[in-house]
């Protein structure tokens, strides 16, 4: 699956638009033209090089509803949401199989004696991971 920009500005004529990006967290409010759209997006980037304008990349949610209602001071272009496979693929080449294995076979909460169970669990285990949940298990009795 080819990645694609679409990098179509949505702002009338080359028009700048106020973006403002205020993080809170594992989350952000994203504000353009000072409408909220932090609901309507799935992802955003902002790039800026030296002696040029801000661009803002914006990828509406499946459940955006969004009408258009954006002006004014960094050029807003909407883009399809990137390949994950090129990530996947960098992420798991950096993952230890003896770690992987260990880990696995040391989460007991996942072995549950029903069949592909260790597969299973490495796939429970890469999927915190990709997470950036390194930490232990909770206990299944809740100490």
């Amino acid at each position: 699956m080819p990645t694609h920009q679409s990098n179509e500005p949505i702002s009338p004529e080359g028009e700048l638009l106020p973006v403002r990006v205020t993080g809170q967290g594992h989350t952000a409010v994203v504000e353009i033209g000072g409408h909220d759209v932090s609901r309507d997006l799935s992802a955003y980037s902002l790039a800026h090089r030296a002696g040029d304008v801000p661009q803002m990349v914006i990828e509406l949610s499946p459940r955006s509803t969004a009408t258009g209602v954006f002006e004014g001071l960094a050029h807003v272009v909407i883009g399809d949401p990137p390949d994950p496979g090129p990530a996947a693929a960098a992420f798991l080449s950096a993952i230890s199989p003896a770690e992987l294995e260990k880990a696995a076979l040391d989460r007991h909460d996942l072995m549950d004696g029903r069949p592909h169970e260790l597969t299973r669990a490495m796939l429970a285990l890469l999927r915190e991971w990709a997470l950036g949940q390194w930490g232990e298990p909770e206990p299944e009795d809740g100490r």
